[in-house]
């Protein structure tokens, strides 16, 4: 990692500790926030990943797979920009599935990593603590400031680890 993008990385963990902090001054309207964030991510990330299958992919391996990860980024943050006219209970399902999902696939990555003797133990704490707001958020269901606490939490554990990724050694691998 180059240090432009160290540099990078942490400012964008610094702008998700503002964004963390921000949202948890105002959490009862924190909701409308999170949706508008949340559908604005998601349709940026679909049209970078549209942009790069029309651009580079399109002839590539695997370049199919990048195409329907732009159609099913852009229709999700479209779905969720729609969601900000009804109850939030909606949204804090829509949050709740994507830290479970989320919190699922580290734990699996880690697993593998653990069999692979790499380091693991970073992403299998990151995905059990996603599993542990997902659970949370089950729990508290009905109350729209649970969803500004879980969001907000979910931004400062993002955010510490964008930060903590500048700080790790990169491999390097030489070859004879």
């Amino acid at each position: 990692m180059t240090s432009l993008q160290r540099i990078r990385k942490v400012l964008k963990g610094l702008l998700m500790l503002l964004g963390a902090a921000f949202l948890l001054l105002i959490p009862d309207k924190g909701y409308l926030i999170i949706g508008l964030i949340l559908s604005v991510v998601l349709i940026l990330d679909g049209i970078r990943s549209l942009w790069f299958y029309f651009t580079m992919a399109r002839n590539m391996v695997g370049g199919k797979m990048i195409l329907f990860r732009g159609i099913i980024g852009l229709d999700l943050g479209v779905f969720a920009y729609t969601l900000k006219e009804i109850p939030p209970v909606y949204i804090l399902l829509y949050l709740l599935i994507a830290n479970l999902f989320s919190g699922v696939v580290d734990v699996l990555r880690a697993m593998e990593a653990k069999r692979m003797e790499s380091r693991w133990r970073l992403s299998f704490v990151t995905g059990a603590f996603n599993i542990l707001l997902a659970v949370a958020c089950g729990f508290c269901f009905r109350d729209p400031t649970v969803l500004t606490y879980v969001y907000a939490a979910g931004l400062i554990t993002s955010a510490f680890l964008c930060i903590a990724q500048t700080f790790r050694k990169t491999a390097i691998v030489y070859i004879p």
